[in-house]
Order: structure tokens, then C-alpha cells, then sequence
């Protein structure tokens, strides 16, 4: 884990809702301390914390981490075209916008589509 880029994603994600890191990650239930502990102390984020903050602040863990795994799959040798990239981002972008009650329930519809085939 890059956590200098880790946290740059943060602070420029807070700068671009208009809150602060500490205010993202008191709100989220990471904790205030949370920067502070990976800058300082070099303390590594749990998995759980990671996924907190980035539904708060509307992003998915790997945009927050910093990882391309979408440009990868569009890159790499997959049977996944232009359209389903495309497509593809912009679920995952959608997604971002909603609460988590709402993900709840688009996670609950998904599962039942996927448990009815």
C-alpha cells in the first residue's frame, strides 16, 4: 500500500466535497487520528477503516487506495470491450453517488437477480 498516495487521495477527495480530512474521517467512524496514525506513526489502515471512509466520501476503496484495477482490465488481453468498460465505470460511478442504505438495497437486488439465474 502506497499510503503517501493513500492519503493525498483523502485530502484531495475532501478538498473536492468541501469538508475536511478530519471532519471525512470523524464523520466515517475511522477515527480523527486516522491520517495522523498512517503519516506519523506509519500505521497501516484496516481493511474495514479503508472501506468506511471511501463510502463516505463516495468513492470505491481502490479509487481511494490509488489502484487502476479498471484501466487494467481495459488494458490487458480480457474479452471486456470499449462498451462494457465504459459501461462498467459508469456503474461504479453511480454507485459512489448513493447512500449506503441505497448500495444496501441495490447490493440486496443484485444478489437476488444473480441467486434467480
Amino acid at each position: 500500500m502506497n499510503t503517501e498516495l493513500f492519503v493525498q487521495n483523502i485530502k484531495t477527495r475532501c478538498k473536492e466535497l468541501g469538508i475536511s480530512p478530519t471532519v471525512a474521517c470523524r464523520e466515517s467512524g475511522v477515527g480523527t487520528s486516522f491520517i495522523n496514525n498512517i503519516e506519523k506513526r506509519g500505521t497501516l489502515p484496516s481493511v474495514g477503516k479503508v472501506q468506511d471512509l471511501a463510502i463516505y466520501l463516495g468513492v470505491t476503496t481502490s479509487q481511494l487506495l490509488g489502484e487502476s484495477n479498471l484501466e487494467q482490465l481495459k488494458n490487458s488481453s480480457s474479452t471486456i470491450s470499449d462498451e462494457e468498460a465504459v459501461l462498467n465505470d459508469e456503474l461504479i460511478e453511480r454507485l459512489c453517488q448513493l447512500s449506503p442504505e441505497q448500495r444496501a438495497h441495490v447490493d440486496a437486488f443484485l444478489k437476488g437477480l444473480l441467486a434467480s439465474d
